[in-house]
């Protein structure tokens, strides 16, 4: 199977449980709830995305042929950026996101990926199923499409988002429940209420883009 990748970069993970740590982010092409085009934005199932994954013109973007080609090109990406310690406790990480990675990350990739040394973790929208032995699975619904993949290691519930309720997610097999304020023009008003719907509801943990806060990719 070939990919198609918007870009791939080494960063610092913004969001969520593994917020601050060094990883590639394997960015595909793609998505099933929007187009990618400002056209069609209004008529999307998720109409708040801030992130471009339309094309393979990022950085270290292309079409990949295969699995092994693609891995070392995210290999690649982790050796060109940081000084290896030699330390035990430092295991390489691979955030695959979109877009939609689940159009496309399959078994043979992980795979892949994991013979290079990484752990592979995944950004998804729940709509589709993952391939076996994924290290983390981080799922965000949108409210309008359908919530397949109900279990993973943690949910991330951009909020608000219409109607939905955080309450409904709590019985899902999920280790962490995050509620993240969505980025548009109200985001003040959004982050005071996740702030108070935190506190009100210990169950649920605040999630930031620290990544938009330290401005870096």
């Amino acid at each position: 199977m070939s990919y198609a990748v918007k870009e791939l970069f080494y960063t610092l993970q913004g969001e969520g449980a593994n917020s601050g740590r060094a990883a590639v982010f394997c960015r595909f092409s793609g998505c099933n709830l929007w187009s990618g085009q400002e056209r069609d934005r209004t008529q999307a199932v998720c109409q708040f995305c801030d992130t471009d994954f339309v094309g393979v013109d990022g950085v270290n973007g292309g079409r990949y042929a295969n699995a092994a080609e693609l891995a070392d090109a995210v290999l690649g990406a982790w050796q060109a950026s940081c000084e290896e310690s030699g330390s035990t406790h430092t295991c390489p990480l691979v955030v695959c996101t979109g877009g939609e990675p689940l159009l496309q990350l399959d078994a043979a990739l992980v795979e892949a990926l994991h013979e290079r040394g990484f752990q592979v973790a995944i950004e998804t929208n729940g709509t589709q199923l993952p391939p076996p032995n994924i290290d983390h699975i981080c799922v965000s619904p949108k409210a309008g499409a359908p919530l397949n993949l109900t279990h993973g290691h943690e949910l991330k519930l951009v909020f608000p988002q219409g109607d939905l309720d955080p309450a409904s997610f709590l019985a899902l097999n999920f280790d962490r429940f995050y509620l993240q304020p969505k980025d548009d023009a109200n985001r003040e008003r959004n982050t005071q209420q996740v702030v108070q719907y935190c506190l009100s509801h210990p169950e649920w943990r605040l999630s930031l883009q620290t990544h938009k806060v330290v401005e870096i990719a």
